[in-house]
């Protein structure tokens, strides 16, 4: 096998056009994650059945079913519906929904791992029940649950390349199309692999700072 440092050089433009798009899609996937998922979390904790049934329904649907079947519905059945957005929108929401699912569960168990007596603190003191959910058990939940949710944004890495099936030209969509049009698979592949891997890396160390922050 033979190393082309030129096929490198070529390919670096089209390399950081996908760079580009990978990160918006983990970026502003991870934030709809994570505020949706909070929000299921909030809603399973509703006193009846007629919102926590449905919202249980939708989540538990969504997490038993592979993201790739959600890409294809969300883009070419919504059309039908008349609700048409570009591949990248729908690809974003698409990922970040699919992994709200997973981070409702992580919210979760962050809040019942809060100790009773912060909610009974609460009480005696008289807060009001918003003020309740956001000085004293969320920030507490939150903290806890930092290392599952990086763990979950590694993960939505990884599957940032199924957004190719839409048509959504990322990382390993340029990859893809270079090595297809110079006939070159090695070096492009190879590219996107340690990209992968430095990616991943500093996300972790960005977690790690983040809790030490958290902890102290």
């Amino acid at each position: 096998m033979n190393w082309d440092w030129s096929a490198v050089s070529d390919f670096m433009p089209d390399f950081w056009e996908g760079l580009l798009v990978t990160l918006q899609i983990l970026v502003l996937g991870s934030l709809i994650s994570f505020v949706l998922g909070l929000v299921w979390a909030l809603l399973m904790r509703v006193p009846t059945r007629w919102v926590t049934w449905p919202v249980g329904a939708v989540t538990e649907f969504v997490r038993n079913t592979p993201l790739l079947v959600q890409l294809f519905f969300l883009f070419y059945v919504l059309p039908e519906w008349g609700l048409t957005f570009s591949a990248l929108t729908t690809g974003v929401f698409a990922i970040g929904l699919h992994y709200s699912t997973y981070t409702m569960q992580v919210y979760r168990a962050g809040i019942e791992a809060v100790p009773a007596g912060q909610w009974e603190a609460a009480t005696a003191l008289n807060l009001p029940l918003r003020r309740t959910w956001t000085a004293v058990i969320l920030p507490q939940a939150v903290r806890r649950v930092v290392p599952a949710l990086g763990n979950y944004v590694i993960a939505m890495l990884k599957d940032t390349p199924m957004l190719m099936a839409i048509t959504v030209l990322e990382m390993l969509g340029h990859a893809r199309l270079f090595s297809q049009e110079h006939f070159q698979f090695t070096e492009p592949l190879t590219v996107i692999g340690v990209a992968f891997i430095v990616i991943s890396y500093l996300a972790s160390l960005a977690l790690r700072v983040l809790e030490r922050r958290l902890v102290h």
